[in-house]
C-alpha cells in the first residue's frame, strides 16, 4: 500500500494521539505513522505486541476510510446517519434502565448487534450519559407561570415598599431522617437509623423578600382557621392602615371563604398562584433550608428532640441574612411540563 500521509495529516495524528484515551486509538495512530516512515506490518506489530494482520487491518482502515475507532467502541459507521437520528429520537423520549435493553431496541429495530461496552461508548460519544431526570409538575403550564410572573411584577411596581408582599405556605417535616447526598470515603458505607414510626409537625410560613423577614406559626393541623389566624399574625407584625399583600398557591384551605373574608377584614389581598406552580412560590426554598439544617442525613431518637431542632432552626433562621439573600429571590424558574410541551 502506497505512503501518503501529509505534513498536515501526520501533525493531526500526533496531536490527536496525545489528546486520546482509548489506548486502542492510540495503538492505530502508532501504526500508521510508523507505516507513513517505511515500517513492515512484522516490524510495527513486534514494536506494538499485536500481530501482522491486524496492523495490516488498522492501516487498510485508516488509508481507506480514515478509520480509527474499534467496531465495538461504537463507531460512528456502525449505524447509519439515519439510523442513528432515530435512535437519538427514541432515547430523548423513553428513559432506559439499563444498556442492555438499548442493545435488544437497536438489535429489534435496525437489526444491528451492539455489545453493552460498545452501545455504553456509542451513547457516551453522542452525548448522553447516565443521570437521574428533573422532576416536573404533570400540570406545570409555562404560559400560566410566564403570565403570572408579569402579574408580580407589576404588583411590586404597584406595593413599592409601603405594601409588603408576603409569600406564604405550609411545610409538614417528618420525624425520619432524610437520606442526602454528602461526602463520604470511598469504599466506605455510611450507615444511618431512620425512625420506626413518622410523626410530623405543621407550620404555616411566610416570607417578605423585601428585607427577608420571616414570619412562622406552628398549628396543630393547616386548615382554614390555622390559616386565617396566621393572617392576623402577618397583620401584627405590620401594623398600620396600609395594605398588605399574600401571594399563596390553589390549595383548598386557601381560597376558602372564610379565609378570603377575614383577609378582606385585615386589608389583605390574597394572590393566587397559577396551578401545579411551586417554583413560583419562594417559601419553597425556605423549606429547602430547612430539610438541610435539620432533616437531612440527621438521626433524633425522640419526637421531642426532632421538634426542638426545627423550632431552633425557625427562630434563628431570620437572623442569617447573608444566606436567605443568597438562596431565595423573586428570579423565578419556570418550569414546563411534557403534557404541554408544543
Amino acid at each position: 500500500m502506497e505512503r501518503k500521509l501529509t505534513a498536515t495529516e501526520r501533525e493531526q495524528l500526533i496531536h490527536r494521539h496525545r489528546k486520546e484515551r482509548d489506548k486502542r486509538v492510540c495503538d492505530r495512530i502508532k501504526a500508521v505513522l510508523a507505516y507513513d516512515e517505511g515500517y513492515s506490518y512484522t516490524e510495527i506489530a513486534r514494536i506494538l505486541l499485536l500481530d501482522d494482520e491486524t496492523i495490516r487491518r488498522h492501516i487498510e482502515n485508516y488509508f481507506s476510510s480514515q478509520k480509527l475507532k474499534p467496531e465495538n467502541g461504537g463507531s460512528q459507521g456502525y449505524l447509519t446517519v439515519n439510523e442513528a437520528l432515530q435512535l437519538k429520537g427514541h432515547l430523548q423520549e423513553i428513559t432506559y434502565l439499563y444498556v442492555k435493553d438499548i442493545c435488544a431496541y437497536v438489535r429489534a429495530k435496525f437489526k444491528k448487534a451492539y455489545s453493552i461496552s460498545g452501545m455504553t461508548k456509542w451513547l457516551h460519544a453522542n452525548g448522553f450519559s447516565y443521570k437521574k431526570p428533573h422532576a416536573v409538575p404533570a400540570k406545570a403550564n409555562k404560559a400560566q407561570q410566564q403570565a403570572f410572573i408579569n402579574y408580580y411584577h407589576e404588583l411590586k411596581q404597584r406595593a413599592g415598599q409601603r405594601e409588603p408582599i408576603y409569600f406564604i405556605d405550609s411545610v409538614h417535616p417528618h420525624h425520619q431522617t432524610q437520606l442526602a447526598y454528602g461526602w463520604m470515603l470511598k469504599g466506605e458505607q455510611k450507615l444511618i437509623p431512620m425512625t420506626g414510626r413518622q410523626y410530623c409537625l405543621n407550620f404555616m410560613g411566610g416570607i417578605c423578600l423585601e428585607g427577608h423577614q420571616i414570619v412562622y406559626q406552628q398549628a396543630e393541623k393547616i386548615a382554614s382557621d390555622s390559616i386565617a389566624l396566621f393572617l392576623a399574625t402577618l397583620r401584627k407584625r405590620n401594623p398600620g392602615h396600609f395594605k398588605l399583600h399574600v401571594i399563596l398557591d390553589n390549595a383548598g384551605p386557601h381560597r376558602h371563604k372564610a379565609v378570603q373574608a377575614f383577609a378582606k377584614e385585615l386589608a389583605i389581598e390574597l394572590h393566587y398562584l397559577p396551578p401545579y406552580s411551586p417554583n413560583l412560590n419562594p417559601i419553597e426554598r425556605l423549606w429547602k433550608i430547612m430539610h438541610e439544617k435539620v432533616t437531612y442525613n440527621t438521626y433524633y431518637e425522640t419526637f421531642a428532640e426532632f421538634t426542638q431542632a426545627t423550632l431552633s432552626f425557625f427562630k434563628t433562621i431570620g437572623r442569617q441574612k447573608t444566606l436567605l439573600r443568597a438562596r431565595i429571590t423573586d428570579n423565578f424558574q419556570v418550569l414546563q411540563s411534557p403534557l404541554f410541551a408544543s
